[in-house]
């Protein structure tokens, strides 16, 4: 585990007491930590004590000066994404364990919410954890499904998927199939479309996603 890339980025910690929650944000493609930190003002109407870390991809983004990726994506293929997510997955799910482990808490205290690429790397990692973890949350994303995926899975939290319908990045129909293999594996799953939107996180989207969180 040593050799792997070790994840950093910005927190924000519970004042004065250990944090009953763990939320990890991963960011888009080309983007970095500090864009999805901006949410958690909104996040913390739900979750008061939790501890919110939004790491860096671990790889610096060709073109963009500050941004990092999870792997490098140019087509969006099935191909791509599916190389890329398993590269890229052994370095989220070591992270988690290592945030896990800082602050004393286990799977189930665990929410993973992605953006886009996040998305992806939410989805496939946050379902093979060894055991049920809190929830994920995805906006403007999609899911790569390595062959007999159904059979890696150990952890079946509730979802969210939200997408703009006005998407022109990913297309809203990979939602709707992210939608349909988590459902095929028992998962259970919430879809919300935020009419107008494009590749980004709208308002009644965060909505959304708040009233997911308030219900766990």
């Amino acid at each position: 585990m040593s050799e792997l890339p070790q994840l950093n980025g910005p927190r924000i910690e519970v004042e004065g007491q250990s944090p009953d929650k763990l939320v990890i944000l991963c960011h888009g493609y080309g983007s970095n930590g500090d864009d999805l930190i901006g949410l958690v003002p909104h996040l913390r109407q739900a979750l008061p004590n939790a501890v919110f870390v939004s790491p860096n991809g671990p790889e610096h983004c060709y073109g963009s000066p500050n941004g990092f990726q999870w792997f490098a994506l140019s087509t969006m293929s099935i191909e791509e994404r599916l190389t890329g997510t398993l590269k890229a997955a052994p370095i989220l799910d070591h992270f988690i364990d290592q945030e896990l482990a800082r602050y004393g808490l286990e799977n189930k205290d665990l929410i993973l919410i992605g953006f886009s690429q996040g998305t992806m790397m939410s989805l496939h990692v946050g379902l093979r954890r060894s055991s049920d973890i809190g929830a994920i949350i995805g906006f403007s994303g999609a899911m790569t499904l390595p062959e007999h995926w159904q059979d890696e899975i150990n952890s079946r939290p509730p979802v969210i998927l939200i997408h703009g319908d006005r998407d022109d990045v990913v297309p809203l129909q990979l939602m709707e199939e992210a939608q349909e293999a988590l459902q095929s594996a028992n998962i259970h799953v919430d879809c919300y479309v935020s009419p107008g939107i494009t590749h980004s996180i709208g308002p009644d989207g965060l909505q959304k996603a708040l009233e997911f969180l308030t219900d766990l």
